[in-house]
C-alpha cells in the first residue's frame, strides 16, 4: 500500500508546468485523465512513458491479429505455421511502408482496418480511353481527396533497383 499512495501523492507534484497548478501530473503528460496503480519504483513520468509504449505495442499487436491474421494458425505442422506467420509479417511491413511511402498524409496514423475502409472497398468504376485506364468514384465519396493524393504518391515513387 505504501508504494501505491507515494505514485498517487506524486500525481499532484506538476513539474511540467511554470505556475502552480493542482493539475495532475498525468494530465500534464497525457492532455487525458487516467489513474495507473503499480508497484514500480520509479518516478511517475517514467511510469507514464512505460505503460504509455505498452499500450503503444499492444495496439501494433491488436493491428497484427486484427487486420493481418496473425492470431491463426492452419497446420498441426509447426513449420507450416512459422512460415505462414513470416508471410504475415512480411505483409505488414510491406504495408508499413506503403503507409509511410505513399499513403495520404491525413491518413498515415490510421490501422489497417480503416485504411480497408476508406481505400479499398469503394465503389469505383475503372474507365478506358484511347491511352489511359483511370478510376471513376461517385460524387459523393467521402475519401476521394485521399485517395486521389494516394495514387499521385505512388506515381511519383522513384524506385532504386540496384
Amino acid at each position: 500500500m505504501q508504494v501505491i499512495y507515494q505514485i498517487i501523492s506524486a500525481y499532484f507534484e506538476d513539474d511540467c508546468a511554470d505556475e502552480l497548478t493542482n493539475e495532475p501530473v498525468m494530465t500534464a503528460i497525457l492532455d487525458k485523465d487516467a489513474f495507473i496503480v503499480t508497484t514500480m519504483e520509479m518516478d511517475p513520468y517514467q511510469v507514464i512513458q512505460f505503460y504509455c509504449g505498452r499500450g503503444k505495442m499492444e495496439n501494433f499487436i491488436k493491428e497484427g491479429k486484427s487486420g493481418f491474421d496473425f492470431a491463426s494458425v492452419s497446420s498441426s505442422s509447426r513449420l507450416v505455421n512459422a512460415n505462414r506467420f513470416l508471410v504475415h509479417a512480411l505483409a505488414y511491413n510491406v504495408f508499413n511502408w506503403f503507409r509511410r511511402l505513399a499513403l495520404a498524409v491525413s491518413m498515415r496514423k490510421q490501422r489497417i482496418d480503416t485504411i480497408r475502409l476508406k481505400l479499398l472497398k469503394i465503389a469505383a468504376r475503372m474507365v478506358k480511353s484511347a491511352r489511359y485506364k483511370y478510376f471513376k468514384l461517385c460524387s459523393s465519396c467521402p475519401y476521394k481527396k485521399e485517395f486521389y493524393e494516394t495514387l499521385e504518391n505512388i506515381r511519383n515513387l522513384q524506385p532504386q533497383l540496384e
